[in-house]
């Protein structure tokens, strides 16, 4: 059932669906997820138990939709309906597949660029890396299924609309995206503070699939591992660290001046 900004209509025991982008009610996040709507992650109540809860965990884990459990409170802000204990939040985006990609990437152009993002949660950041990378002329962007900024509107907003330009992929199994990558040919290149290699060094005239890490925890060290250059951006100051919009900003940037 439709809710709109100005009245809504209910129906005991079948939830309702809204227009800003979230789908609530047990039945409705079912069809939803049956009728393979993009869906960027599924919100349940903590304890929710049931006959149509367990069919809806089922589903989410056979179809690997992220999800969380959260407490009622936040269900209760997210929406005013019957919730039922469940809301499904819609991607605005349809995404693409890396696995897919990278091998049509390799075959259709000189020297792709991937940027993959390993635990970036904050949204603005998200948006900023996504929007610099249409600016860039990124190929894609590469996503986790589990501890992602939310591609919503929100989202789409800070990229300026870029996350409508730029293919996003997310993916369950980030080593096994890596490991494509590089039997395809690319150099997979991770920006840390603990490199080695000045950033300006690395030769990003070949195809290149570039990891940006969280700010507070970095790339993940069983990324790391599978990285062929670890490249770091020089810092003079007494901060240790720039905000990673930023620095990823600067990394692309260099891609494009060498390519230049």
């Amino acid at each position: 059932m439709i809710q709109n900004n100005k009245a809504h209509r209910e129906q005991e025991g079948k939830g309702t669906a809204s227009t800003n982008s979230t789908i609530y009610g047990l039945r409705p996040v079912i069809e939803a997820i049956d009728s393979n709507t993009q869906i960027d992650r599924v919100l349940l109540q903590n304890g929710l138990t049931g006959t149509l809860a367990t069919e809806l965990k089922n589903r989410i884990r056979e179809k690997g939709i992220p999800f969380q459990f959260v407490p009622i409170e936040k269900l209760n802000r997210l929406t005013k309906g019957n919730h039922q204990g469940v809301a499904a939040l819609i991607a605005p985006i349809q995404y693409q597949s890396a696995i897919e990609l990278i091998p049509k990437l390799m075959e259709e152009k000189n020297a792709p660029l991937l940027i993959l993002l390993d635990r970036v949660t904050d949204v603005r950041n998200f948006g900023a890396i996504v929007r610099t990378a249409e600016c860039t002329g990124a190929d894609a962007v590469i996503i986790p299924d589990h501890g992602s900024a939310q591609v919503g509107d929100d989202a789409v907003k800070t990229s300026s609309g870029a996350l409508l330009r730029v293919p996003v992929c997310r993916e369950g199994n980030l080593k096994t995206v890596l490991n494509l990558a590089r039997q395809c040919g690319m150099q997979v290149v991770a920006a840390t503070e603990k490199g080695a290699t000045d950033y300006i060094e690395v030769d990003f005239k070949q195809p290149t699939l570039l990891i940006m890490g969280a700010e507070e925890t970095g790339i993940s060290p069983e990324l790391l591992k599978l990285s062929d250059v670890r490249a770091k951006l020089p810092i003079l100051g007494q901060i240790q660290s720039l905000n990673v919009s930023v620095a990823a900003a600067v990394f692309m940037y260099e891609v494009l001046r060498q390519r230049r």
